[in-house]
């Protein structure tokens, strides 16, 4: 994206005037600066350039010094709009309706469906006691910088960042929140590989998503307010990231989420359980993607789907010792699947009981 854009009213293909349009369908007033040159005779009082999209127009012929000083200005008013989006995201603007933080105003909000996801990273209290408080700066900035890209990239944006977690929305499909979540699970494995080729330990993380309403808006005082989400959906998705840690795996979606995507057989799915989680009084459905695992315990997990459903089947019959035995045979295939083990260790307490 350039940082701004000199325009003559004079073009070879189409007018300054259809040029300007055409680049305000992507990028908005307070994005992308755009100034116009326009002739003498064809200016009355500018009405015609600003209704246009330019944010700015000069009549030619202009000095060099005059140019340079409008040219300057508008940078600098790019400069800043570019720092406030690195707080307050434009497309949280956009989804407010708003052209700039300057149109924010405490207690905006809007009704919206959106997928949010949550992540984070696994036993980092221990990680950050071995590391100095530089050092652990200079850990999570290297982190996040790496998974930034990955929700951008499918059209998603951070809502926040807690510590070492992430909060990201998507205002899509459900599809691109788990094509996000899959891409941060590649990403890491590259990292991890950067890591350990310098001494470092490799790095864990788990991921919740969940898809439903929110109320979208600002929040606080007159001297301090910020932007957030807030709904149960928003809650469960933090309660499905924090069941990742229970399973031991790396991915996991709400029932919400699975009903919203457009083709399912586009990934590698499994039902891990129906349960009540903390703070929900309905049962919740969790499914496992694991596009995402080693390509090793991945295609051992596909190969084991469909005894593994069989025997979660029988589990919830109460037929315990059918269940028992599939998931023995699970196991046979891929002993490292931690969903299976902690399926039949409650198997063999149920037998014991």
């Amino acid at each position: 994206q350039p940082n701004l854009i000199l325009l003559s009213e004079s073009l070879p293909d189409m007018t300054g005037y259809e040029t300007c349009q055409k680049i305000r369908m992507q990028f908005g007033v307070h994005e992308l600066p755009v100034v116009m040159l326009t002739p003498t005779d064809l200016v009355a009082d500018g009405v015609e350039e600003l209704e246009a999209g330019f944010n700015d127009y000069l009549v030619k012929p202009v000095s060099k010094p005059r140019l340079m000083i409008r040219l300057k200005t508008h940078l600098r008013f790019a400069h800043l709009n570019a720092a406030y989006s690195r707080f307050v995201p434009r497309q949280f603007l956009h989804l407010l309706q708003k052209e700039s933080i300057l149109d924010v105003k405490l207690g905006d909000n809007i009704l919206r469906e959106m997928s949010i996801l949550f992540s984070d990273i696994r036993s980092f209290t221990a990680m950050s006691e071995k590391m100095s408080p530089e050092e652990n700066f200079r850990f999570i900035n290297s982190y996040l910088s790496r998974m930034e890209p990955a929700i951008a990239e499918n059209r998603g944006f951070i809502d926040k960042y807690i510590g070492d977690a992430i909060m990201a929305l998507f205002g899509g499909s459900a599809d691109d929140a788990i094509k996000a979540a899959i891409a941060m699970l590649e990403t890491l494995v590259e990292y991890n590989q950067h890591r350990e080729s310098v001494g470092y330990p490799g790095v864990k993380i788990g991921i919740g998503i969940n898809t439903g309403s929110l109320m979208l808006g600002t929040v606080g005082g007159k001297n301090r307010m910020d932007g957030t989400v807030i709904s149960d959906a928003v809650n469960l998705a933090s309660r499905v990231e924090s069941l990742t840690k229970q399973y031991g795996v790396s991915l996991l979606i709400s029932h919400e989420t699975f009903a919203r995507i457009q083709n399912p057989s586009d990934y590698k799915i499994r039902l891990i359980e129906r349960l009540k989680v903390k703070g929900k009084s309905k049962a919740v459905a969790v499914f496992e993607v694991f596009d995402g695992d080693p390509p090793q315990l991945r295609d051992a997990k596909l190969a084991t789907t469909g005894i593994f459903e069989e025997g979660v089947l029988f589990y919830y019959g109460s037929s315990f010792r059918k269940a028992a035995q599939c998931f023995e045979k699970c196991l046979e295939q891929n002993p490292d699947d931690t969903v299976v083990q902690i399926y039949l260790e409650r198997c063999q307490e149920r037998l014991l009981t």
